[in-house]
């Protein structure tokens, strides 16, 4: 049972241990990012076993989706950390002069908070935890109570793997989380839903503890699919995408916007590739996922209903599975309350547009909350180019789904009500350390630019050499 004083006594041994200086050693850090490694690949079939427990995936979607890009994440935080720690040596400037050496350390926050959630709470975890390892924090994990056997196989991760004053695993409900957030944390890291987001910050703000937010998007992510689109390719990945841990990813098409143009021939090749994929069956194949909770399945199955005589595919589910079929409704307007929140679920609205009116229908996206993603289907590379370099979300694909948060060196985060910050790979390294800049003077020839007088000739002079300094 977790209590405040557990939480801070918790706390206090983090920090005791982070003042000892430990995880300031490269190499340590090293060894403990491998030590992570290892209990990750020798727990692999436990790992999988709590995902089919708790959601319902396949061997293989849990290898996929949480095993895999666990271990990737670390590998390159092994191979790469040297690199990344490197203190930057910069030229002071003459404005410096003679102190012309200047260094940039990246720094450890120093005790970390990572708040994750029930959907891929492996790689949600574990991937976030790499980082903050990487960076030279200690840390503790808030799991979600919403996965509990995935919960039980974390906490015989973490505390066979290391001691709890460096890297510990808290579970529980809210009422836990909201102990663990009036503790001074010096960087706090949260994957979720906005609103908790809102809360996590506000909470944060108490001690200026600096926040990374890692969020769904109010709004969700938008596929658009242009009249010039391969549509038998948009529609496989697209499909292969809302299966996929039935659709309870932050990244996930939330809803579809297809030129009317196209529209019957999209919507004919969404309902073969269901029944390619999944079968006409889905509720009763064991490799479709399940809903989380009997609540979350309650609120799908409330939200198809509402819309009932538009329902194409699906529409229908088993309570006590908690498996829901991937539903597609059509017709959808822009404006209806479906696509103006996050769904998180199996459910895919479709909403018809003119293609000649995309500039408008992206006006429309632009004006609501930035999603985490956008998704463009088209021929027309110069146009995607241009919305992609102009719109405000997280990241995304033209003609692909998700895989951009699969590639090395670059960024993974939101903006706005999708999140703040960032990670993977080196951006994770970033996220959890601080850059100090710190100048080397020299203590013979300082010149006297900077000392009084400022006045008369002698100042005239200071200003003449001030002003060439700035060209």
């Amino acid at each position: 049972m977790w209590t405040q004083e557990r939480l801070h006594d918790l706390t206090v041994r983090q920090r005791q241990f982070f003042r000892s200086g430990k995880t300031l050693d490269l190499d340590w850090r090293t060894e403990q990012l491998r030590r992570l490694k290892q209990a990750v690949l020798a727990r692999q079939k436990e790992i999988t076993a709590a995902l089919s427990a708790d959601l319902g995936r396949s061997e293989a979607e849990g290898m996929l989706c949480d095993v895999g890009p666990v271990v990737m994440e670390i590998n390159e935080n092994i191979h790469c950390l040297r690199r990344w720690a490197r203190p930057e040596l910069h030229f002071s400037g003459l404005t410096a002069f003679p102190s012309t050496v200047t260094r940039v350390y990246k720094m450890p926050y120093g005790v970390s908070l990572i708040i994750s959630p029930f959907n891929f709470p492996f790689v949600l975890s574990l991937a976030v935890l790499a980082a903050a390892m990487a960076g030279g924090n200690t840390a503790i994990i808030k799991v979600s109570s919403k996965s509990p056997h995935c919960t039980e196989v974390l906490k015989r991760l973490i505390a066979d793997s290391f001691p709890d004053n460096y890297v510990a695993l808290v579970d529980g409900g809210h009422d836990v989380a909201d102990l663990l957030l009036e503790e001074r944390f010096d960087k706090i890291f949260y994957t979720g839903s906005p609103k908790v987001g809102a809360h996590v910050m506000e909470a944060a703000a108490k001690h200026l503890t600096p926040v990374a937010l890692e969020l769904g998007g109010e709004n969700g992510n938008w596929a658009i699919v242009r009249k010039d689109a391969n549509l038998r390719d948009a529609a496989r990945k697209i499909v292969f995408f809302k299966l996929l841990n039935s659709g309870q990813i932050c990244i996930n098409v939330n809803q579809v916007a297809v030129a009317e143009e196209v529209a019957a021939d999209f919507l004919a090749a969404v309902r073969a590739e269901l029944k390619r994929q999944i079968g006409d069956d889905p509720i009763h194949n064991p490799e479709y996922p399940c809903l989380i909770s009997q609540s979350a399945w309650d609120r799908c199955a409330a939200e198809a209903e509402q819309y009932r005589e538009r329902i194409l595919v699906g529409g229908k589910g088993d309570r006590e599975t908690r498996k829901y079929a991937p539903t597609v409704i059509w017709p959808v307007g822009i404006d209806e309350p479906i696509v103006r929140h996050e769904l998180f679920a199996p459910l895919l609205p479709v909403v018809p547009y003119k293609d000649s009116e995309v500039d408008a229908l992206l006006d429309t996206i632009a004006d609501r909350e930035h999603g985490l993603a956008l998704y463009l289907f088209t021929k027309d590379i110069a146009w995607a180019k241009k919305v992609m370099s102009t719109q405000q979300y997280g990241g995304g694909c033209v003609n692909e789904v998700c895989l951009h948060m699969m590639v090395k060196g670059v960024p993974f985060g939101g903006t706005g009500h999708s999140g703040m910050g960032a990670y993977h790979g080196e951006w994770g390294f970033r996220e959890f350390t601080h850059p100090s800049t710190v100048l080397f003077g020299r203590t013979h020839f300082n010149l006297s630019l900077r000392e009084h007088p400022y006045a008369g000739k002698v100042g005239a002079l200071k200003t003449k050499l001030l002003k060439l300094m700035e060209r």
